[in-house]
């Protein structure tokens, strides 16, 4: 009895002493494969709850918010319930609904196409038409909608301004609002926090695909967040209601959610990247490779006319928090400098609490200004950035510094702006 009792004894130790990750999905009934692990140089920081996003909210509560109505979903690959199965498929075998159009952005309806344009199709499962919104238009019409009561939308986005879903949102309310149909988003997490807000907030007047609103680079905001905002700020008389999730903090990454990572896109293929992105891919639109065609895109840029080293040193003498660069050389196999050597900087984020993708990008484009004023084409930088002062600084030589000051005011301006459209706490 003795031995028998000290098994069950160390058993019970062992089990206690298993991670709060393993723990709290065997509690929630969430799979393994669910979990995420970080790479960020944070280690696993574990979950801080187990998120329920607006499909399965939705789901839960039996579509009592859109019972009855026509449907029109707004949707790719990362709209899926926590078990995985798409809200195509949950909201065409629903009996409470009728789904009778979907609707793709970016990169198509499975999130594969990187292609200028995607035409229509049909899902072979519900054998329902999908209208491309990233083809001859990206606006709902009149005719998409004329069987429609309610447009329901439901996309993973990634945190940063210039990321089109969030586009393809916007463009849907303004077109629900003019034909009268209802919106619904079924809110999901933003991987890269809620908390953290940085960057140049876009000038009046340049507004675009890749710049919909005055937003800066990060914004911080969920989707149904956004939805809000652009609803007030865009003076739009529509019907929207969003489906909140349940148990998603502002001060959670994508990581500490249990939810299963989908690559939004054929070029975001994991957290560490999106959290990269926001500063990173502001330079992409230059003569600058940010690694597309290559296994990690967004975390090393290059060009063939940068000398890697030399770049290295000038970032590292600026101490930047929460990340290290290290020289480097890649061959692109598609995309910018295909099959050309590119020499270069890749990044490995420390500390991703004190580390500013913003800062980062903008410290290499000051850097690149000075290091290669002939080779580096600077203007280019604006189609991202789409902000004029900060543009002309980083052209005039002007430090992080000095850019930073520039654009505080309207920063601090949009944080008070944003408050009042905040869902979670």
């Amino acid at each position: 009895m003795s031995s028998q009792r000290t098994f069950f004894t160390l058993l019970a130790r062992s089990l206690l002493a298993r991670s709060l990750l393993i723990a709290v999905l065997l509690m929630s009934s969430l799979p393994a494969s669910a979990a995420t692990i970080s790479n960020t140089g944070d280690g696993n920081p574990g979950l801080t709850a187990p998120v329920l996003t607006g499909i399965d909210v939705l789901q839960r509560e039996n579509f009592s918010q859109i019972e009855g109505q026509r449907i029109g979903l707004i949707t790719n690959h990362t709209g899926v319930n926590r078990d995985g199965v798409s809200t195509t498929r949950v909201l065409y075998q629903s009996e409470s609904t009728q789904l009778v159009a979907l609707f793709s952005p970016e990169h198509g309806l499975f999130g594969k196409l990187d292609t200028e344009l995607i035409a229509d199709s049909r899902d072979t499962e519900s054998g329902v038409k999908v209208h491309s919104l990233y083809g001859t238009t990206r606006v709902p019409t009149r005719e998409m909608l004329s069987d429609i009561d309610t447009l329901v939308f439901d996309i993973q986005d990634i945190g940063t301004r210039f990321y089109t879903y969030i586009s393809t949102m916007g463009e849907a309310m303004k077109a629900a609002a003019k034909y009268g149909v209802k919106f619904v988003v079924l809110d999901r997490p933003n991987p890269i926090n809620g908390i953290t807000v940085s960057g140049p907030v876009l000038d009046e007047g340049k507004r675009s695909f890749v710049g919909f609103h005055q937003l800066p680079v990060r914004h911080g905001m969920t989707v149904g967040e956004l939805a809000r905002l652009f609803k007030a700020e865009l003076h739009l008389d529509l019907d929207l209601e969003i489906i909140a999730m349940e148990g998603w903090q502002r001060t959670d990454y994508f990581d500490q959610t249990g939810l299963q990572w989908i690559n939004p896109s054929p070029n975001m293929r994991n957290l560490n990247e999106a959290i990269l992105y926001p500063g990173i891919g502001l330079l992409e639109t230059t003569n600058l490779s940010v690694g597309r065609g290559t296994d990690t895109p967004f975390e090393w840029i290059g060009a063939p006319w940068i000398d890697g080293p030399e770049l290295v040193q000038a970032l590292n003498l600026l101490k930047l928090p929460g990340i290290t660069f290290q020289a480097v050389q890649f061959t692109p196999d598609a995309s910018k400098f295909e099959g050309e050597l590119c020499s270069g900087v890749s990044f490995t984020i420390s500390q991703r609490q004190q580390f500013d993708s913003v800062r980062t990008g903008l410290e290499i484009a000051v850097q690149l200004r000075r290091l290669y004023p002939e080779q580096w084409q600077v203007d280019d930088y604006a189609r991202l950035l789409g902000n004029q002062q900060v543009l002309d600084a980083v052209k005039n030589g002007s430090t992080f510094t000095q850019i930073e000051s520039m654009y505080s005011a309207d920063l601090k301006a949009f944080i008070a702006r944003r408050q009042d459209y905040l869902i979670y706490p």
